[in-house]
Order: structure tokens, then C-alpha cells, then sequence
């Protein structure tokens, strides 16, 4: 076996020659490719961890209210930037390009929904919070074409792209492109981690801070409930803090999500990845590791820089292997949660649930499409007539996995806001104006179609055919 001296000599060499990508984009992969092959992963003590006070994770409702003063948080959001991360395509959900232009309420996007709220705030504060997506190689030109649509709107966009790293082939260390994948399969972006030295090697960080821009609020773009927080702003500004991570109540559906703990006199992120085996159900359990990273994130500026310019951001590697055209390869990654251990008074925020909305799959969409949530200003917002704080569980099954697919089944979105939870799985159609409640379950047998009929109210029921209903 070759040393790991000798494969990152070979793995250099071999880099120099990638023309594809920039000097910064090569030393950042060799040091990262060095850092997992030194093993200095950090091993946690579980003896170590401390469940955080509320000075590190301060409660949302003990945060001081905004100010009524127009021109206060006038001032406060000139200091503001929002980026959203869409490096994503929406392939899992069956669409091509981007994740963010997904349809996802009344022919809007994801994108649609992000310009409106900050051109509301802008107009409603007579402000200028820029908004960037930070895109990978993946999403950059369909991008471009979209972004064009919002030439008219009062809000700066800049678009940059993270870092563009070559796949390594397992078996021998030697980048993917190097053995004849020259096209995008022998690439892949490196995680969120990379929104840090992404920020600085576009000069989109200088440039900021030299429009006296000092906070960014960091989120990903299909998570429909991180809107701009000014009760969150001003708390950070008044306390300094560089780093703030939204945490929420662990629900048992968020039970692999991480959290923060208290370590060694810091404030850092733990991941299921870093749990010892044998504390893996402990780390799950919702009284022991009641809050999980929405990856809803504020950083300051000056501190990126500060931090990115001394390389101190040595987050967790996650090793990511693949098997792409029949090769096994390996892609390392990093996630920008984990950073909150290098910035200095680091705290995260119990934000409510709301802020919270991920739409990750189909059953999301039917969530957020249904009339458990309103729409008012490029704001979700879910309706108050629905008693549960709990949002009913979903399943759909393959059918209904790709977001057309899903769509042609559904002559309108049911009601479902007296709904507990819904599996549907065969060959299921809807009709309009239907009704779930309670605890509803319907298969269709294989190989037969299962019609609901318009109008149909279904509580509590289990649906096997026709005649069940």
C-alpha cells in the first residue's frame, strides 16, 4: 500500500494538471484531501459533553423584541446580507436544474419566494439587503438564465459559485478526471462547508464589507421557513456574537438531525457521523439531545475573513463514497454547521418549529401546497386552524415520487388540516375538493388504479378498494 505521503505527492501532481479549475480550488482540495488522509479527526470524549445553558443556546422568546423605531431596523438590516445555498438539483424529486425553481406554491418557486421577502423588506424599510446564491458547477447556468427574471425588482442579486472539486477513484487516490471522466461526473461540490472560502475566493466578501455590509444570514434555499429574523439581527449585533445556529426541538422525525453541545468550555456541533456506536440510540433520544441544527445560520463578515485568511476553518471531513459509471470513487466534503466551533462567542437559538420548513420530497410539497399553510408575500405562514403543533406525518409511495408524477395525481390539493397522518402507496388518484382526517391509509392492489372520488371526507380509514370508501 502507498503511504499516504506518497499518494497526496502523486495526488499533487496529478492536481497541477487539472486546467478546469482555478489555484484556489486546487490547494483547497489538497489541503482537504491532506487533512482526512493525517486522520485528524477529532474523537470525542462522551464523558466531555455538556447539554448547553441557556447563555450558549439562548431561548427565542427571551431574545428583546425589536424595536418599533422604522429607522432602528432600518439601520440594522443596512448591515445585512442574505445568501441562500442552491447548489442542489432537483433530481430526488424527479426535475432537472435546480432545486430552487421547483413550483412550490400558486406557480411560484423557491427562488419566486425568496426575491418577494426581501423585496418586501427592502420596500417596507426602504433598505438594500442584497440577497447571493451561492451555486455549484451543477446549478450556475440554468441560474444566470433565471435570475434575469428579477432584473426589475429593488434588490441587488449576486451569484457565485463553490468550489468545484475532482471525485477521487478509490482504488488508487488519482482524481476521476485524470483517468478520462473529463465531463461533470468526474466532479462534485464540497459540501456547504465551502461556503467560506467560496465567499472570499469570488471577492463577493470583500466587496460586502466594503458596502459596510457586517452579518450574513446563511440558509438553504428549499427551506421555506428561513425568512430574515430581526429579533435575531439585533440580538447579535448588541452581543458581538460571529456565529449563531437556529436549533429547534428534535420531533422523532429529526432524531439523526445534529446538535449542539457545550465541549471543553466551547459551543460545537455533534453529528451522528461523530457518535461512538455504542451512544448512537442515547444521541437519538429526544430528552437527552432535545435540539437540532436547522442549518439556519448568522455569521459575521469580518470573522469569515478573519478566520478563512489564518486557514482555521478545519471543520469535520465527511467522507462521501459514490459509485459513478461503474467506478467506485470517493468525494470529501464539509458542512458549514460544523464551523461554529473556530468563531468566537458562538451561541446557537432555540427558534420555533415554524422557521423550519424543509421541502425535501413530494410528501413536503403536498404539505406546503395543501391548506395547512397560506401564502402572503412570499411568506408560508400555517393556518392557526389547525390545533396540533405537530404537522401530520406523510407518505407517498414511488408513484408519486417525482413532483409531475405527484401533480397529475391530485385534481386538487385534499384538506388536511384536521389530518394525524396519510400512507398512500399503489396506484392512488384523487379527486377535487377531498377531505383527510385522522389516520387514513389507502393501498391500491398492484397492477389496479384506486380512484377517490370528488368531495369524499375519509377519517380515520383504512382503504383497500373501491368499496371501502
Amino acid at each position: 500500500m502507498a503511504t499516504a505521503t506518497e499518494k497526496l505527492l502523486k495526488l499533487q501532481s496529478a492536481v497541477t494538471g487539472l486546467n478546469q479549475i482555478s489555484d484556489n480550488e486546487k490547494s483547497g482540495f489538497i489541503n482537504l484531501v491532506s487533512r482526512y488522509l493525517s486522520g485528524e479527526a477529532q474523537q470525542i470524549e462522551w464523558s466531555k459533553i455538556e447539554t448547553p445553558t441557556d447563555e450558549v443556546v439562548v431561548p427565542y422568546d427571551s431574545m428583546a423584541p425589536l424595536s418599533e423605531d422604522l429607522a432602528e431596523t432600518k439601520k440594522l438590516l443596512d448591515k445585512l446580507v442574505v445568501l441562500k445555498l442552491n447548489g442542489g438539483l432537483g433530481t430526488t424529486m424527479g426535475c432537472t436544474g435546480p432545486k430552487s425553481v421547483i413550483e412550490v406554491r400558486n406557480g411560484l418557486t423557491f427562488l419566486d419566494l425568496i426575491v418577494t421577502q426581501i423585496e418586501s423588506l427592502n420596500t417596507k424599510y426602504g433598505c438594500s439587503v442584497p440577497l447571493l446564491l451561492m451555486n455549484s458547477f451543477n446549478t450556475h447556468d440554468d441560474t444566470l438564465k433565471i435570475v434575469e427574471r428579477y432584473s426589475k425588482s429593488n434588490i441587488d442579486i449576486h451569484t457565485f459559485n463553490q468550489s468545484q472539486y475532482p471525485r477521487l477513484v478509490a482504488e488508487d487516490f488519482i482524481p476521476f478526471p485524470c483517468k478520462g471522466q473529463t465531463d461533470k461526473d468526474g466532479w462534485y461540490p464540497p459540501g456547504h462547508g465551502d461556503v467560506f472560502s467560496s465567499l472570499k475566493n469570488s471577492g463577493k466578501l470583500d466587496d460586502l464589507l466594503s458596502q459596510g455590509k457586517e452579518y450574513v444570514f446563511v440558509a438553504n434555499s428549499d427551506n421555506l421557513g428561513a425568512v430574515v429574523d430581526l429579533k435575531i439581527l439585533g440580538h447579535l449585533l448588541r452581543h458581538q456574537n460571529e456565529y449563531c445556529m437556529e436549533v429547534t426541538p428534535k420531533t422523532l422525525a429529526d432524531v439523526k438531525g445534529g446538535t449542539l453541545i457545550s465541549y471543553e468550555g466551547r459551543v460545537q456541533l455533534l453529528e451522528i457521523a461523530q457518535v461512538p456506536d455504542e451512544h448512537v440510540n442515547e444521541f437519538k433520544s429526544i430528552e437527552k439531545f432535545k435540539i437540532f441544527n436547522t442549518n439556519n445560520l448568522w455569521l459575521n463578515l469580518k470573522a469569515i475573513k478573519r478566520l478563512v485568511e489564518a486557514e482555521a476553518l478545519k471543520m469535520e471531513i465527511i467522507p462521501n463514497p459514490k459509485e459513478v459509471n461503474g467506478v467506485k470513487v470517493l468525494q470529501l466534503e464539509t458542512a458549514a454547521g460544523a464551523a461554529i466551533r473556530f468563531f468566537d462567542h458562538a451561541i446557537g437559538v432555540n427558534v420555533p418549529r415554524s422557521r423550519f420548513l424543509p421541502v425535501k420530497a413530494t410528501s413536503d410539497l403536498l404539505l406546503v401546497q395543501s391548506d395547512l399553510y397560506t401564502l402572503t408575500d412570499g411568506f408560508v405562514t400555517r393556518n392557526n386552524a389547525r390545533n396540533n403543533p405537530e404537522n401530520p406525518s406523510i407518505e407517498l409511495g414511488p408513484e408519486f415520487k417525482k413532483v409531475s408524477n405527484y401533480l397529475g395525481h391530485f385534481k386538487s390539493i385534499p384538506s388536511i388540516i384536521e389530518l394525524d397522518s396519510l400512507k398512500v402507496s399503489g396506484d392512488v388518484w384523487f379527486g377535487a375538493g377531498i377531505k383527510l382526517k385522522g389516520k387514513v391509509v389507502i393501498t391500491a392492489k398492484p397492477g389496479e388504479k384506486l380512484e377517490i372520488p370528488d368531495g369524499a371526507v375519509l377519517e380515520n380509514k383504512e382503504i383497500n378498494s373501491a368499496e371501502d370508501i
